[in-house]
């Protein structure tokens, strides 16, 4: 029983050194926003763990808009006009 109960122990401190590294490089929750100015855009570039996900441009005259990833590669739509248009027509009321 005593030599369980020392290889459980020699595990454990073992292994405090690995969590400890582990630890060190949990994911950010916070995203990495680079802001960088391209002709009259002012163009924010939003990124977590190095994987950009957004990019909002603002432009000198007009409103901001965003542009998200569509797909796994560098495709991005603007996410306030999509693609596809769901028609709102009421064909029946109850």
């Amino acid at each position: 029983m005593r030599a369980i109960n020392l290889l459980l122990l020699a595990g454990l401190l073992a292994a405090a050194p690995l969590a400890a590294i582990a630890q060190d490089e949990a994911p950010s929750a916070e995203p990495d926003v680079t802001i960088r100015q391209e002709g009259d855009k002012t163009i924010q570039e939003y990124r977590v763990n190095g994987f950009l996900y957004a990019i909002k441009v603002t432009p000198k005259i007009g409103k901001p808009y965003f542009l998200v990833r569509a797909d796994g590669d560098s495709n991005f739509i603007r996410s306030d006009k999509p693609d596809m248009l769901i028609p709102q027509w009421e064909i029946f009321r109850w």
